[in-house]
């Protein structure tokens, strides 16, 4: 009765995740958790010990300081580097397949995703492309480079200390304990490579025409949207000085149009994508908020409509960006933006103005103001509550996503990110090199040490932390493994893969080809649950089901165990059995069908070469 209840729970939350509608992926995986709790499956503590799962808090921590790459700015610096090159999707996916496979071989794919996600979105925004072009193959492409070596992904991981446990139980043979020792570094390459290769190979030229568009709304009614004016002052450090205006990134940006550049009080209009930037140039531009936040982030690029305009990194991280439409009775009425003294009035600077209905093409600091005018103003924080009942102002509202960024801790952020990542990798790849300190049981309360020295150093908020735990993440993560362990326990997952086998024997299959029969059942019931539950799950369960299925036949267990090892790492079919797919779900705004429809021929393709590696790789002989 367990099993059953817990088979018919996992069955339901599949179908379920598949005809959404307005229930969330969270919510499916904890109403799940709550019945097989509720029908005897798992005591309380059993079902919760998920969400305590150091692998849950590993990626909260992570979460968190990604946000100290983006607020500090080492995230656009690895876009440009990664992606700024690239002006179209095949592009972007060539530069991707070349960077994020070999990084993903020897770095945790979570990170990685948790890292690049933000620099894929921003890239695609400027670009008016759609991300949910690049997200699924940033997910693909860090697990198809995750099977090339141990420290790749965590399922090889589980499984390692799995093949350890079960190597000291005492109940195998000699020759079987032989073949049970934990994965070395680079067992799996010689398979993993080939997977990789074949899966990149899928991605460039299959993949786009399978993979949805979806543009936020903000993009399709682009001809609805306020333009401001906004005049922006090349400073001597800034980066983009000896490019052209094509090479600087400022040609395509989406909603922005740069109308005219002022080099020594001499206009040059229009602007060419030819022509190059120079130190003090003012560069007038045209366009929407959320492109001007992007200008008002790059250093040394400065509005200069009003001379306050705050330009130290450790004074702009305490300010916003806010819009403010001026009333009928405002005393800045008939002023220019230069005579209104904002820092005096309200301890605000101007950035960019717009008149509605009419295109501004004046310098913007001779602009003189009238009222209904929309001002785009860098303000503290509290100017939104003490001017929204203010007889001066219509309208004060917050623009969000516009915080300026730190560039000046970007260097520290960046040391303390891949300090992380160092560590995390050793503590995988050596355990036990320097004591406790690289224990992988420490792994998560490192990610948090590292999250608290970016908040104590001031490259990260504490609200702008909290903000960056994806909470519909960890709760799915944390569920779905208290399903997993329903499964276990209620001995449903052996149950089944145990009743696959003995239909396989009975059909009488040659015994020539019996295991290899025997190991596709095994990679195939592996997979699909991988694809219904989660890979750590699986890992966990299907290893000692493999290699009994290796003892009753005298065979030998390595291929079974590397299939499993394979097949609970490569999942492309659901959202739900990796989470770097879940982690990509909200930005790329996809719905579990769109996995569907560009997984399953990877996955397809990906299990015939696997099966027909393996074999050739770990024969099933014994030897003696």
């Amino acid at each position: 009765m367990p099993g059953i209840l817990a088979l018919a729970v996992t069955a339901t939350i599949f179908v379920a995740m598949q005809r959404r509608r307005a229930v969330s992926i969270d919510l499916l995986f904890l109403g799940g958790l709550v019945v097989v709790t509720l029908g005897g499956v798992l005591t309380p503590a059993q079902a919760v010990a998920g969400f305590s799962n150091k692998a849950v808090i590993l990626i909260g921590a992570l979460f968190a300081a990604s946000a100290g790459l983006r607020a500090t700015g080492a995230l656009d610096w690895l876009g440009n580097r990664l992606l700024g090159g690239a002006t179209t999707v095949q592009g972007a996916l060539w530069r991707l397949a070349a960077t994020v496979v070999p990084a993903s071989a020897f770095v945790l794919n979570t990170p990685l995703v948790a890292m690049l996600v933000p620099v894929v979105v921003d890239w695609c925004r400027r670009r008016g492309i759609s991300p949910s072009k690049l997200l699924i193959p940033l997910s693909y492409f860090t697990i198809l480079g995750g099977v090339c070596t141990l420290i790749g992904t965590s399922t090889t991981l589980v499984i390692n200390g799995k093949l350890s446990a079960m190597a000291h139980e005492g109940v195998y043979p000699e020759q079987i304990v032989c073949r049970l020792g934990e994965l070395s570094f680079f067992e799996i390459t010689a398979v993993g490579v080939p997977l990789a290769l074949a899966g990149i190979g899928y991605m460039l030229l299959v993949a786009p025409r399978r993979l949805p568009e979806r543009l936020e709304l903000i993009e399709q009614l682009g001809e609805h949207r306020r333009d401001y004016l906004v005049e922006m002052e090349v400073a001597a450090s800034c980066p983009l000085i000896g490019k052209t205006v094509q090479q600087a990134g400022l040609r395509n940006l989406p909603g922005l149009f740069l109308i005219e550049i002022d080099r020594h009080h001499e206009a040059i209009t229009p602007v060419s994508p030819t022509d190059n930037i120079q130190a003090g140039d003012h560069l007038i531009f045209t366009g929407v908020v959320t492109t001007i936040a992007d200008l008002e982030r790059i250093p040394g690029l400065v509005p200069t409509a009003d001379i306050t305009f705050e330009t130290h990194p450790a004074a702009r991280a305490n300010r916003q960006l806010t819009e403010a439409v001026l009333s009928r009775t405002s005393p800045l009425i008939g002023l220019t933006v230069r005579e209104a003294e904002f820092r005096q009035r309200y301890n605000a600077a101007v950035v960019a103005v717009h008149r509605n209905g009419e295109r501004l093409t004046n310098k913007v600091g001779n602009i003189r103001l009238e009222p209904g005018d929309t001002l785009l103003l860098q303000t503290r924080n509290e100017f939104v509550e003490a001017q929204r009942n203010s007889r001066d102002f219509y309208l004060v509202s917050r623009v969000g996503e516009t915080t300026a960024r730190r560039h000046d801790r970007a260097l520290l952020a960046g040391i303390l990110f891949t300090g992380l990542i160092c560590w995390l990798t050793i503590s995988s790849l050596l355990p036990d090199v320097w004591g406790h300190w690289t224990s992988k049981d420490i792994q998560a309360i490192a990610a948090m040490g590292i999250v608290l020295a970016m908040i104590v150093t001031r490259c990260l908020t504490t609200s702008e932390a909290r903000s960056a735990v994806d909470l519909q993440v960890l709760l799915t993560i944390g569920a779905a493994l208290g399903l997993g362990e329903a499964l276990d326990r209620s001995g449903a997952a052996s149950w089944l893969a145990t009743a696959l086998v003995q239909v396989t024997t009975a059909i009488g299959v040659n015994a020539a080809w019996k295991p290899l029969v025997l190991l596709a059942v095994v990679y195939l019931i592996s997979q699909l649950f991988t694809e219904t539950i989660t890979n750590i799950a699986v890992a966990a369960t299907m290893i000692p089901v493999a290699v009994s299925i290796a003892v009753a036949g005298h065979y030998d267990p390595r291929p079974f165990i590397v299939a499993v090892t394979l097949s609970a790492s490569l999942s492309f079919v659901t959202p739900i059995g990796y989470q770097t797919n879940l982690m990509v779900m909200g930005p790329g705004g996809y719905q579990p069908r769109d996995y569907w429809r560009t997984g399953w021929p990877l996955a397809l393709l990906l299990t015939a070469l696997a099966l027909w590696l393996i074999p050739l790789l770990w024969p099933f002989a014994l030897t003696n």
